[in-house]
């Protein structure tokens, strides 16, 4: 009862959020029902007034309520396991309020919608991606300052979401499953395969989302030299909706909306993404992909993916394409490496017995410049000195790196997973996630899934900046954690084991009861979920620094016995 009704506190405020109006009961509780929940105008006025005493919303005189900074906030880290599932929600909502028709250029598609400070040598870059076609259109809506106007005020580009295609097939009459978004690799104008990929149904932040960082994609690379990874996104269509669909793409691309970069034979391998025989694969061109280049060049942009619904024909054309991406070679049998697939092999090899504390671990590798390593490994020691419970284990050891550079390996939280199987006990890495430790009770406020992900969620995180391990140290902050699972008649057993594994020094946050939340974050029935530090988390604070660091997770197997012990 009570996490039905903090689901149906966050729909209120999704609501206000949405209509960015005051609203009154009668208006909330008509959007609830069409959401599915069936509460009265009374029942919506008893969870305003909480709403209220948590300073998530507040009273407009006879009006009604509208949502608070502090609301806006909650949403978006609040019930971390319906915000995994409404991710895909709101993809799918997208989709059903695309109205285009490709034969008149009349009707809504999906946008994204960025947001900076006028430059005119980020105009210029923005510009040149358009025109060299790595954009799903290149008609875009922008508000910005006229000539009179200080030209350092923010101004707002849209710009055609790739979920716009999805639509499109779904008004068609073709079912449509979009599956990831991720990043593939362009070499010599030519689309290879995906190297980078995240399931649309398995995390908190919408997949492309990920990968906006600058360290991450290289559109400016494709525009000098025609190499480098570009956003994209990947859907499924069965195999008899084929011919509908090259249809499909050939009328849209007349109007000026495509982006296609491959769209495969049944049961066709795409871009490195294995298909079933009956089913078709096809990849777009992120719509991120002009802002992404902004972000390489070192200009902040903020990103909001499929934020909203437009017009098509009121949008404008920025530039007339040239295309550069050719079309895509046969495969060359190479396939995505999901992380899952590595760390079960690598969970398989552990074999250190907490009891006699002896045997191989999986480790994580971080490189840091020689220059800086004395820096970096003081606050290294920092976090592992005041915060032990925030690191996976005492083990640490220091490795030569490459070019120069010095690593530094520290214990994998999947080698819990590893453990625990050794003894008899099925665990399974369900979720990495930030854990805000702020407050009285610790939560998750980010879950990415180990399955449908190639890269380890916590190198994701550490990407984009999501940590505050530094502030954690004192008061509340952000860390690394992830979640696995066991059945729950094993929890007495893996107690003891955890127990075990706590005296060889080894940090375990938290085991739950069966079927119970921990931390925020949803575990199967039948099941118990354990919370266990990141690994990274002392390398996190390193990068919190300003100190460049690459961290690779669940990277190599050591043994306990070739490492140091804090």
């Amino acid at each position: 009862m009570p996490q039905e009704t903090d689901r149906k506190m966050m729909e209120i405020l999704r609501i206000l959020a949405d209509r960015s109006e005051v609203l009154g009961a009668k208006t909330i509780a008509e959007e609830l029902r069409r959401k599915g929940y069936n509460l009265g105008e009374r029942a919506v006025r008893y969870h305003m007034r909480i709403l209220d005493e948590k300073g998530f919303t507040e009273r407009i005189g006879y009006a009604g309520r509208q949502i608070t900074p502090e609301g806006i906030k909650e949403l978006g880290k609040g019930l971390i396991y319906d915000q995994v599932d409404f991710i895909f929600s709101k993809f799918e909502d997208m989709m059903y309020h695309t109205t285009l028709d490709p034969n008149t250029g009349l009707g809504k598609v999906v946008v994204n919608t960025s947001s900076f400070r006028y430059d005119k040598d980020l105009m210029d870059i923005i510009k040149n991606i358009f025109k060299k076609g790595i954009a799903v259109s290149p008609y875009i809506n922008i508000t910005a300052p006229s000539e009179s106007e200080d030209y350092e005020n923010q101004m707002e580009m849209e710009t055609i979401c790739g979920t716009t295609i999805d639509g499109m097939l779904l008004k068609s009459g073709i079912p449509v499953v979009p599956k990831y978004g991720g990043l593939v690799k362009i070499e010599y104008h030519i689309p290879k395969r995906f190297t980078e990929l995240i399931a649309y149904k398995k995390t908190s932040m919408t997949p492309l989302e990920a990968f906006t960082d600058r360290e991450m994609t290289s559109v400016l690379g494709v525009l000098e030299d025609g190499n480098g990874d570009i956003p994209a996104n990947f859907r499924l269509i069965p195999a008899t909706a084929q011919d509908d669909a090259i249809t499909l793409f050939s009328k849209l691309q007349e109007i000026g909306v495509s982006g296609l970069l491959k769209i495969g034979e049944p049961g066709e391998t795409v871009l490195g993404i294995s298909v079933d025989e009956d089913m078709v694969g096809i990849a777009v061109i992120g719509g991120i992909a002009p802002l992404c280049a902004a972000k390489e060049a070192g200009y902040d942009v903020n990103i909001k993916m499929a934020e909203n619904t437009v017009e098509f024909s009121e949008m404008e054309l920025i530039s007339t394409p040239k295309h550069i991406i050719k079309k895509s070679d046969p495969e060359d049998g190479k396939k995505v490496k999901f992380i899952l697939s590595k760390a079960w092999n690598l969970i398989n090899k552990v074999n250190f017995d907490p009891e006699i504390q002896k045997g191989h671990v999986i480790a994580n590798v971080s490189y840091l410049d020689q220059k800086d390593f004395e820096e970096g490994l003081n606050i290294f020691d920092q976090v592992m000195a005041s915060r032990p419970e925030y690191c996976t284990s005492k083990y640490f050891q220091i490795l030569p790196g490459p070019d120069g550079k010095k690593g530094l390996a520290t214990v994998c939280s999947l080698t819990i997973d590893g453990i625990l199987t050794k003894k008899g006990i099925a665990s399974t890495p369900q979720y990495g996630g930030i854990l805000e430790t702020k407050g009285k009770s610790p939560r998750f406020i980010e879950l990415t899934a180990y399955d449908g992900s190639s890269l380890d969620p916590h190198e994701i995180y550490l990407s984009k900046g999501l940590t505050s391990v530094g502030n954690s140290l004192k008061s509340g902050g952000r860390i690394l954690a992830s979640l696995k699972e066991i059945p729950y008649v094993a929890r007495p057993e893996a107690l003891d084991i955890l127990e075990d594994m706590g005296d060889a020094g080894f940090s375990i946050l938290k085991m739950g009861k069966p079927s119970e939340l921990v931390y925020n974050a949803k575990v199967e029935r039948y099941h118990v979920g354990i919370v266990a530090p990141g690994g990274l988390n002392p390398v996190a604070a390193i990068k919190e620094a300003g100190i460049p660091v690459e961290a690779k997770a669940v990277e190599t197997l050591m043994d306990i016995s070739q490492m140091e012990e804090f």
